[in-house]
């Protein structure tokens, strides 16, 4: 068990690079998205709510910013259902229980999943001062997270909550030293356990997510919610080539369920989402969430713990 801690800690070290941005280079996602509470499901949003945690190295002693781009819900880049008529809080949490507590582990707006001391809140709606713009949390202090010895550091957590209205609020994350620059943090990354994103519209672009799996993981199962039949969804790790994934249609779940490999037991999964060329789905807003057969949902790191998985092949050499 030691051993496995060492290789989390090692890992969120080595690749930090582009662990700053949520979502990251490497996942090719162009925004996260979050819409209002009275809009309907089928645009691509179950629950009209997202999560996630940033985790600070033990070591690094500096203030840290979370900063938010486009937080504004009447933007460009926004999807408008109507008229503009939407409020989103995001709201940063830390301290005990922000991480650990249960509610704060799941998938749904549920229980305590506000769970730890509020840190910072902030409402917004539709404002062009922030349109396409940055707005800047903090400064915190590293330790105002809640520390976790698995991960070796404080862990701060972010809510983005649809407050009211009906149109989908498109945004983006930065972890940053600055509060007026993207600086990254040091040995920094983040995760989340279900992600809710815009695809792109280009049906050339393949994005990413990378799931961790532990050692405690026999299967699991993959979801996604509201693909619209956009292409299809493959799962590509150090012992899969590629195996592809049930769909959902329009406002509905599909789940495939797989068995763990032993080679896949501490690495990252490569989940690819491709789209289809013809005809283009565009606008399409997606949902995905894996769980073990514990039913405890994966994190999805934007920084993959490990590197991005690549398919080993074996060379056997066969006796003449």
């Amino acid at each position: 068990m030691k051993k496995i801690f060492f290789l989390l800690i090692l890992n969120f070290s080595v690749f930090q690079i582009f662990a700053q941005s949520v979502p990251a280079p490497e996942e090719n996602i162009p925004y996260l998205i979050t819409f209002g509470p009275k809009a309907a499901t089928s645009w691509g949003d179950d629950d009209f709510s997202q999560t996630f945690f940033f985790i600070i190295p033990k070591k690094f002693n500096k203030p840290i910013y979370i900063r938010v781009y486009d937080p504004d819900t009447g933007g460009s880049l926004d999807e408008l259902n109507g008229s503009f008529d939407t409020q989103m809080m995001y709201s940063v949490y830390g301290g005990r229980g922000c991480y650990t507590n249960k509610d704060a582990q799941g998938t749904e707006p549920r229980g305590n999943y506000k769970s730890g001391n509020l840190l910072a809140s902030k409402v917004f709606g539709a404002n062009p001062q922030y349109d396409k713009k940055w707005y800047t949390f903090g400064p915190f202090n590293p330790t105002e997270g809640e520390y976790y010895e698995k991960y070796g550091g404080y862990i701060f957590k972010v809510i983005c909550d649809g407050l009211s209205g009906d149109d989908g609020n498109m945004y983006r994350y930065f972890l940053s030293t600055s509060p007026k620059e993207n600086k990254p943090v040091e040995g920094a990354n983040a995760f989340s356990f279900e992600y809710t994103f815009r695809m792109w519209d280009d049906p050339k672009q393949v994005s990413h997510i990378y799931p961790y799996v532990d050692e405690r993981a026999v299967t699991m199962e993959i979801s996604n919610f509201d693909w619209d039949d956009d292409g299809y969804i493959r799962i590509v790790s150090v012992a899969r080539k590629g195996q592809m994934c049930h769909t959902s249609g329009q406002d509905n779940w599909a789940s495939t369920k797989i068995k763990v490999l032993a080679e896949e037991k501490n690495t990252s999964l490569d989940l690819q989402l491709i789209k289809r060329f013809n005809p283009v789905v565009k606008n399409n807003n997606v949902v995905v969430n894996i769980k073990n057969q514990f039913g405890e949902y994966m994190p999805f790191y934007v920084s993959p713990i490990g590197g991005i998985p690549k398919y080993r092949y074996n060379i056997r050499v066969r006796p003449k």
